[in-house]
């Protein structure tokens, strides 16, 4: 909450002394090594938005960023102008601390990349978390998972020892055995299942994570051109990976350090798409009571003005 304070406060003074909109002469946009969503990679590595852009004379520039509170940071100092994967529970935080965070696209709906492993050569059950250590990201759909799981068993987060790590810091936490479990997505969960680490669950069923390009209404309101061809370039990977799932599934394995056959198991459960739905929104209203019910949303917000139109079927 700390954090989401000061980005609303950072937030504020960049957008005050804002002025109307010169020609935008750079295009600052991220991708995330943690979800598996390969149309971020297949735009950078093939330089589709390098070519969209040629000649308007913008120049292209990819950051990688490994949480979504580090991209809204950028995006709040100005330095970030398209996340090009957020979840949408960060999307809700960000939006209750005052910064107009849109959803552009959706990218991924991967619940079964989700999930709560147990320390290598253990075999623990939900109900044997109970007084132990768990290690991971607060106020994702990661620690949704887990909330929803402990309740399942009657439990809650009192009743375990919940520390909140990044993912790069949980999976070597959980590793190097001084946690007694871990939530884990994306390639930092094939990683943990291949060093012996167990599945103890996943979100299919319990949760339904979603991720989502996002900018700011105020990049959307002074270039929605900008906004309509990245989105289009983004349809353009989308299709280029469901045509050529070999060579993208070779892309990824190089990228996040995994084998062929992770890669591709990785893309199955991925679930790429790109128009949000209306039970995207109901999943979004959801969410939304239980961060709120959590503490982890200081005030409730319109969940219909956070798609931009051009996100929606």
């Amino acid at each position: 909450m700390r954090l989401m304070a000061l980005l609303a406060q950072i937030f504020a003074v960049s957008t005050s002394v804002s002025a109307s909109a010169e020609p935008l002469k750079e295009l600052n946009i991220s991708l995330s090594k943690s979800p598996f969503v390969l149309q971020l990679l297949v735009m950078r590595d093939k330089q589709l938005l390098q070519r969209e852009f040629k000649d308007d004379g913008i120049k292209i520039h990819w950051h990688i960023f490994n949480s979504s509170p580090k991209a809204a940071s950028a995006m709040a100092a100005g330095n970030l102008d398209i996340a090009g994967s957020m979840n949408t529970a960060s999307v809700l935080m960000l939006n209750s601390e005052g910064l107009p965070v849109r959803i552009m696209t959706g990218t991924a709906r991967p619940s079964s990349n989700f999930a709560i492993v147990a320390k290598p050569h253990s075999h623990l059950s939900i109900k044997d978390l109970r007084g132990r250590q768990i290690v991971g990201p607060k106020g994702t759909f990661l620690h949704q998972l887990l909330a929803v799981a402990l309740e399942k068993e009657g439990m809650n987060e009192e009743d375990v020892q919940f520390i909140n790590l990044s993912i790069s810091r949980t999976l070597n936490s959980i590793l190097s055995g001084n946690a007694d479990a871990a939530l884990l997505a994306g390639s930092a969960l094939v990683k943990a299942n291949k060093a012996g680490a167990q599945t103890i669950i996943t979100a299919e069923g319990l949760v339904e994570p979603t991720l989502v390009m996002t900018t700011t209404q105020k990049f959307a309101d002074e270039f929605p051109d900008i906004v309509r061809r990245v989105n289009k370039v983004y349809e353009e990977a989308l299709l280029w990976v469901k045509n050529n799932p070999d060579e993208a599934a070779e892309m990824g394995a190089k990228e996040h350090g995994v084998s062929f056959e992770e890669a591709k198991t990785l893309m199955k459960r991925s679930r790429y798409f790109d128009k949000m739905t209306k039970k995207d929104v109901e999943d979004l209203r959801e969410n939304q009571k239980f961060l709120r019910s959590k503490g982890m949303m200081r005030t409730e917000v319109q969940v219909d003005s956070l798609i931009l139109p051009i996100a929606m079927e």
